[in-house]
């Protein structure tokens, strides 16, 4: 029999209230509730096959699986958050079994009450700024032509080249953080609070422009429209803003214990 552990998906008050039916999360499997000190967990049974310390290792790097395991999650979460405030935990949080989540939600009652109270009637929405890389025309590496070997100099010129593409390419960095500095200030005056993540890896944003910003943004749900009306006002003909949201608050909420295998 194929062992299996509980996933964790979220963290919410106990209103009572029910998911929509026949909700499903990872795998197809159901989604249920688990209540202990005023509090509900939803979760549900995943195969530690996949999910467990060894299947994670392999997993986490198969692209195809971490999009997939991404969209289920945060299905999830988006059905719970439309019920009432939810604090979403961690990607591919794993516990050994129910009663592992009840003493969690039991021993942390207040930090999770706490957490919740500071989302409510708030939800997050995603910045991320890029700039075109200044490169030259065939990329970073130029093979020297004829007329810059002249001179019994193989190289010289090249060389010199390069370290003009490279004063360029620091300079244009430097002016498009302190563009993107400046939008993350106006948007930070909206905001009752922020994050910044690590800039996304090329393989999941499948670009290669410089991302200069990767920002989270916690708003007030009767601003929501006077930030978006920002963020458009801030777009630049040689930057490229991107909004996303408004989402449940990933950013703002605590990660716990067994991310990335059973606790």
């Amino acid at each position: 029999m194929t062992e299996s552990g509980t996933y964790l998906y979220a963290i919410a008050r106990d209103t009572g209230a029910a998911l929509p039916p026949g909700l499903t999360g990872l795998l197809g499997a159901p989604v249920r509730t688990i209540t202990e000190a005023g509090l509900v967990a939803y979760a549900g049974t995943v195969p530690l096959e996949q999910f467990g310390e060894e299947g994670l290792k392999r997993n986490l790097e198969d692209l195809p699986w971490l999009e997939a395991t991404a969209r289920a999650h945060h299905q999830v979460v988006e059905a719970a958050a439309a019920v009432g405030p939810v604090a979403p935990v961690r990607l591919v949080t794993v516990y050994r079994d129910d009663e592992q989540i009840r003493r969690l939600l039991g021993e942390r009652a207040e930090e999770f009450t706490d957490v919740l109270a500071r989302v409510t009637g708030r939800r997050e929405w995603g910045v991320k700024v890029y700039a075109t890389a200044q490169r030259t025309p065939s990329g970073d590496v130029r093979t020297p032509g004829p007329s810059e070997q002249a001179g019994g100099r193989p190289g010289t010129a090249y060389l010199k080249r390069r370290r003009t593409d490279l004063h360029t390419r620091e300079e244009a960095w430097r002016k498009a953080a302190t563009r993107a500095e400046r939008i993350d200030a106006a948007l930070a005056e909206i905001a009752v609070a922020r994050r910044y993540h690590r800039a996304q890896d090329p393989q999941l944003s499948g670009r290669d422009d410089w991302m200069v910003l990767n920002g989270a943004y916690l708003v007030d749900d009767d601003r929501g429209d006077e930030f978006a009306a920002t963020v458009a006002a801030l777009r630049e003909p040689e930057l490229e803003v991107q909004l996303t949201g408004p989402w449940a608050p990933y950013s703002f909420t605590i990660s716990e214990p067994g991310a990335g295998g059973t606790a």
